[in-house]
């Protein structure tokens, strides 16, 4: 079995990948799509490849310290999930690195390029510029008198200034007003809301990345009270009981991070593999949730919905 702590000893001649999350390792699914994507490429994990997987617990603090502990104990590579890639990077380390990332990594400083990462990262990027406009049009296609969308943000995440840009573009073309609010806490988050209301909005757009998906239940019960439906682009949005997501698939991703590992590990230089986007797109509907502020989705999305959560 894969390690979820440090790796005391090893199987000579075994490969150590130290993984990295700020998350528990119940029921997270881009570790297990990980550990799976090892075993399609042939390894045998906990025989020729070991895992030594570090887990913050819900904690950014506690997660900086592993990392930086994970880093002293020189494994081989280094997978990181969501914003941990910043901490590892603080760390100055030469190591391969190979990230799951929500952010922009040309604007985190990650990399130098998409395509020309150029350093001893490279891995998958979750920040999908292109689905912008489709968030909104799915929001106007299910509320054809949609005038005004509250988006919320956490600004410290990296790509966020671009995203809003393209969101602000986005509404134009739709003539949809956009009104920003900026978050980080659980506080500014119920401020964010309030604000919306007072805003006379029609919808929320919750820019993606892990901070802010810890609020979905938080904006589903908002918008269940005040009748707002809400989209992001991960799928567990939906499933966290909002009206919809559209957006890449995080368990793709993950799984594609055995790809890189694979690569590096038999000589490759992350910084000549070219981050990649994720290729499946997937679109999730909550019946449920739609149903409980009134609201039905056009026939023609339920059928090219990815997933259906029943009312």
């Amino acid at each position: 079995m894969a390690a979820f702590g440090p790796v005391q000893a090893q199987r000579a001649g075994a490969r150590r990948i130290g993984w990295i999350s700020a998350d528990q390792p119940e029921n997270n699914t881009g570790y297990s799509e990980f550990i799976a994507g090892l075993r399609a490429a042939g390894y045998r994990v906990g025989d020729d490849v070991i895992v030594d997987a570090r887990w913050g617990m819900g904690s950014l603090e506690r997660a900086e310290v592993l990392a930086a502990e994970l880093v002293a104990s020189k494994p081989d590579l280094i997978v990181t999930q969501g914003p941990i890639v910043r901490f590892v990077r603080r760390t100055e380390t030469t190591l391969p690195v190979v990230f799951g990332f929500s952010g922009d990594p040309v604007a985190a400083g990650v990399v130098d390029s998409f395509a020309r990462p150029g350093r001893n990262y490279t891995g998958v990027s979750f920040f999908a510029l292109d689905l912008v406009g489709k968030r909104f049009e799915l929001l106007k296609e299910t509320l054809p008198a949609l005038r005004r969308v509250a988006c919320l943000a956490n600004p410290d995440h990296p790509g966020e200034s671009t995203e809003l840009r393209v969101s602000r573009e986005a509404g134009d073309r739709l003539r949809v007003e956009v009104a920003y609010f900026p978050v980080r806490t659980r506080s500014e988050v119920d401020a964010a809301l309030e604000g919306a209301v007072r805003a006379r909005a029609d919808a929320i757009v919750l820019f993606p990345d892990a901070g802010m998906m810890r609020h979905a239940e938080a904006i589903a019960a908002f918008g269940t009270r005040e009748r707002m439906p809400a989209i992001s682009g991960w799928s567990i949005f939906a499933r966290r009981g909002n009206v919809m997501s559209y957006g890449p698939s995080l368990d793709q991703g993950y799984g594609r991070l055995a790809y890189y590992v694979d690569r590096v590990l038999k000589g490759a230089k992350p910084g000549d593999l070219p981050v990649e986007l994720p290729s499946r797109i997937e679109l999730v509907l909550n019946l449920k949730a739609a149903r409980s502020i009134g609201l039905a989705f056009p026939p023609s999305m339920i059928a090219r919905a990815d997933e259906v959560i029943p009312a």
